[in-house]
């Protein structure tokens, strides 16, 4: 048998791959974490969609984190989306009462996630938007995009980062209206359709 030397890098064979985490299932994940909107509020909106790899199979353990303005194009800096509990010091959700504008959302088994939330208002010269982060497994630094929603058509054709952008990738970039306020937006990782993603530098 062949004694092999392991103590430098050179004289070790790779390995098979493994799956690349970090994993987001424990402690991130609370209570009522996409119902953004006031409870019962009339003028709520559902964003919902799905998050797919570069094959376009759906992602089960995927996250999308959501913010937003109000329908006055207010960012909102009130507490509210994650209380304690004071005896037990565990997550109670959202007091539903305040908008804060945030949600974190994990994807079902099916790769499918969903908030409700208030139309956003415009800001500054851009067409109103929703920001979305996405965290995902093999992904060692998150994702950033933005969901528009259709309407106003003016006003995305005036948006300034959609006016850089060819048709069908400025497409990747606005939710489909699908009637009684829901508006679908998936997210492709990679491949065909990827969705657009931002760059903060």
């Amino acid at each position: 048998m062949t004694k092999i030397d392991t103590s430098s890098p050179e004289n070790v064979l790779p390995t098979p791959s493994h799956t690349v985490g970090p994993f987001y299932g424990y402690a991130l994940p609370f209570p009522g974490g996409g119902d953004i909107a006031p409870l019962n509020h009339p003028d709520t909106i559902t964003v919902q969609g799905y998050v797919l790899d570069g094959e376009g199979k759906p992602l089960p353990d995927a996250f999308v984190e959501l913010w937003g303005p109000d329908p006055d194009g207010k960012i909102s800096t009130t507490d509210g989306s994650m209380r304690r509990d004071p005896a037990s010091g565990g997550f109670l959700g959202r007091n539903g009462v305040e908008f804060t504008g945030f949600g974190r959302i994990q994807t079902d088994a099916n790769g499918h996630w969903y908030a409700h939330t208030l139309r956003p208002g415009a800001r500054g010269q851009s067409a109103p938007y929703i920001s979305a982060c996405i965290f995902a497994r093999g992904l060692l630094v998150h994702l950033f995009t933005r969901i528009y929603l259709p309407g106003d058509e003016a006003a995305l054709a005036a948006d300034p980062l959609l006016a850089q952008l060819a048709p069908e990738r400025r497409d990747t970039l606005i939710a489909e209206d699908q009637g009684n306020g829901t508006y679908r937006f998936d997210i492709r990782l990679q491949g065909e359709g990827e969705t657009v993603f931002l760059e903060f530098t």
